[in-house]
This record gives structure tokens, sequence and C-alpha cells, in this order.
């Protein structure tokens, strides 16, 4: 598997795009998950200058739905292997019919364009449903693959290595993410996810990219070097 740091976790480092990417260079990685698009051109310069391949780009539903050639353009100068959905409100989880839709919704995006579309799950997708979850429902639903959170789901009270391994072959991206008892972002290592079990499930479902994210971290900079210390021994 390839390692990765979500550029959300960096959002509140001040410096060009091309500084921030040499830092994550320098510390290890292989590559890096964007937030959003911003200027495929130059962000696709800067990371052939940093040397770092690309894990997949985040982008939101109304974007996707609003101008898809253009999203799907610049996706494709980016250099993106996947789009990644990060979040649908609850709406979207509160009953059998409206997962449903949802399930309609993600297929027809992934018609859309011409690289795999996949859901990011938080917490709110395991709500009770019927037999089980609203995940659940939606993995049953659809053929789509997943960016599966690591951290979300261990909040919201599940086993996240029996849902990868339940996502075996749909889960080209795993968020690896420590949280506290509380559900609360923290370095790797210092939570309650069960880490190693997470990555072994990952990397016998077929997972290409373990993405490092923390939501919150205190120090940006000492963040990118902690989490590919925390991920090596891992892998």
């Amino acid at each position: 598997m390839h390692t990765a740091i979500q550029l959300w976790t960096l959002r509140e480092l001040r410096e060009p795009l091309s500084d921030v990417l040499d830092r994550i260079t320098a510390a290890g990685y292989d590559g890096v998950e964007f937030a959003g698009i911003g200027d495929p051109g130059a962000s696709r310069r800067a990371l052939d200058e940093a040397g770092l391949g690309i894990a997949g780009v985040h982008v939101q539903i109304e974007e996707l739905q609003s101008d898809p050639r253009t999203v799907g353009n610049q996706v494709r100068t980016l250099g993106a292997p996947y789009i990644v959905l990060p979040y649908l409100d609850d709406d979207h989880f509160a009953s059998e019919s409206a997962v449903e839709s949802t399930a309609t919704l993600l297929a027809m995006l992934e018609e859309d364009f011409d690289r795999p579309v996949l859901y990011h799950n938080h917490d709110h997708e395991f709500v009770p449903l019927g037999d089980g979850t609203a995940f659940d429902a939606l993995v049953d639903r659809t053929t789509i693959g997943f960016e599966f959170d690591a951290g979300w789901a261990h909040a919201a009270g599940q086993d996240p290595v029996a849902l990868i391994r339940r996502l075996d072959g749909r889960v080209p991206v795993v968020h690896l993410k420590d949280v506290t008892a509380d559900g609360e972002p923290t370095a790797l290592g210092e939570g309650v996810v069960p880490l190693r079990a997470v990555v072994d499930a990952a990397r016998e479902a077929g997972t290409d990219w373990l993405v490092f994210e923390h939501d919150n971290p205190e120090d940006p900079v000492d963040a990118i070097q902690a989490g590919i210390d925390g991920m090596r021994p891992l892998l």
C-alpha cells in the first residue's frame, strides 16, 4: 500500500502548495489526497516537482452535479485516480427510501466520470436501519467503491476491521484516523482505533492507498511527521 496525507489536515498552514508538498516529501509519504480541486494545472506541476503521487481528490456534491464535464476535465488534469464524495448529510440516510435514493444518486454520479467515484463515510451513516445500519444498506444497494474512514466508523460504535473486510475489493482508499473513546480526533496510536488490525484488513481487502488524516491537529507541521511515524510501523 502507498501512504498519503489528506491535505485537509494541513489547511491551517499558510504556505504555498509547493512548500507544503516539500514538507510531505521530506517526511517520507508517497503522495497526498486533495481536499478540493483548486488549480489543477498548478497542483499537477507542484506534485511532479515534489515527486509525489496522488491518492484522490475530494469534490463536494454540488460541484459534481452542477458541472460534471468541467470537474472531469479538472480531475484528469490533476491526475487523480479517484473522485471522492466526502459528505452527504443525514437526510440521505434517514430511511430505507432515502438510502435507495442515495444509492441511485451515487450510481448516476459514477456514470458521469471516466474514473471511480468513491464515497467517504463519517459517523452519521451508521444510524440503525432494518437489521443493520444505513451504511450496510448503502453497501448492499450499490456497486461503487468507498474511501473508508476507520476513525469515524469507530466513533460511531462500529468495528472498522469487520467493515473493511466486508468491503473487500471495494475499498481502494482507507483513511487511517485515530479517535479517543469520546470519538474525538487524536494522534495515531493515542486513541482507541485498532490501527494495526485496520491496516492488515485493508491490505487483505486490496486497498491501494492508506491516507492519514487528523481533523484538528494542534500543530499541522508536527502532524505531518507524526502521521507518517504512526503509519510506518503498521505497514
